[in-house]
């Protein structure tokens, strides 16, 4: 995988959203994403791409799916890796992210993973530092590889993602998967209709090219794909549900239980990014059915971060990857 060709550059120098990237950014991630597949289903895993390169992980935010599935496509492409966490640090966010700049510039570190609570975030270390960003999740706006590794997750499934009807179901408003998914899923040809309580549904949502259709069953016989994102209870009031009344009653019109998979009437296929809050977007029934690809979401995880970083690293000019 050295050896890999590197003519092809993506057009932007960090991973700050999906906004930013083409059409082709994305397609070269998917071959590349391809590639590295193979690897990940040989006995010896590690390849020594990223050998000579050094990667920080900020995780500003408790985060351990997408932490540890970046830390394991860092170590399989040799890289040398730096863990930082600093979730529940008393020091105010902008004064925590002006010290970690002044520590990233001190260390000589090449790339930096980070996940931060605050909007933005990544764009603004992307501005201050010198080293390629990839942003991990910041606050509700961005979660770029998330819905890169969904959107190859249906390319895979299906064998293709233009065409292609996918149902996002659920907390829209809090949720920055639903966004990215929203960006690459159009740019890939996609249709995107969006399902969940009003209160969870952002205002102007429908400026962005999507339908919204409140009926989950309606909405389940239209699409191809089903999106069942997780009920973000730590982004909403103390209780948790303060936008609707009871978690029963959201499980009940906005649920995915097996009955309700089986009035569709057709074969959908159930995506959930995790962790699964089962019983409330899911049942154990629907999430473990052989329509589910949520372990294939994982798996792919590893392989699409394996992409982004050994193609952002490629845009490091003092580095021959």
């Amino acid at each position: 995988m050295n050896s890999m060709a590197t003519s092809e550059q993506l057009s932007v120098e960090h991973l700050l959203g999906i906004k930013e990237l083409t059409a082709a950014d994305i397609e070269l991630i998917f071959r590349t994403a391809d590639s590295f597949k193979e690897v990940l289903n040989r006995p010896i895993k590690k390849v020594p791409s990223l050998r000579d390169i050094t990667i920080a992980n900020l995780f500003f935010e408790s985060s351990t799916r997408t932490r540890v599935s970046f830390e394991l496509a860092e170590k399989r492409l040799s890289a040398d890796v730096v863990n930082f966490s600093s979730s529940g640090s008393s020091v105010s966010k902008g004064e925590t992210l002006v010290d970690t700049v002044n520590n990233i510039l001190a260390m000589k570190v090449d790339m930096v993973v980070m996940r931060h609570p605050d909007p933005g975030a990544a764009v603004f270390l992307s501005r201050h530092v010198d080293a390629r960003i990839v942003n991990a999740g910041d606050g509700t706006h961005e979660h770029p590889t998330q819905a890169l590794l969904d959107a190859y997750s249906i390319r895979e499934k299906l064998g293709k993602v233009k065409g292609v009807k996918v149902l996002i179901v659920g907390d829209i408003l809090h949720s920055r998967v639903a966004l990215s998914n929203i960006f690459c899923l159009q740019k890939l040809g996609a249709q995107v209709m969006l399902c969940g309580p009003q209160t969870l549904m952002p205002r102007y949502i429908d400026t962005l090219g999507v339908r919204i259709e409140p009926d989950l069953d309606k909405a389940l016989k239209w699409c191809d794909v089903a999106n069942m994102l997780r009920i973000q209870l730590e982004r909403q009031g103390g209780d948790g549900i303060s936008n609707f009344p009871t978690l029963r009653e959201y499980a009940m019109r906005f649920g995915l239980d097996l009955e309700r998979y089986k009035r569709v009437g057709k074969e959908v296929v159930i995506m959930h990014p995790g962790p699964i809050n089962r019983g409330v977007e899911v049942s154990s029934q629907v999430a473990d059915h052989a329509n589910s690809i949520i372990l294939d979401q994982v798996e792919n995880g590893v392989a699409i971060r394996m992409a982004v970083l050994y193609l952002l690293a490629a845009r490091i000019p003092r580095t021959a990857v």
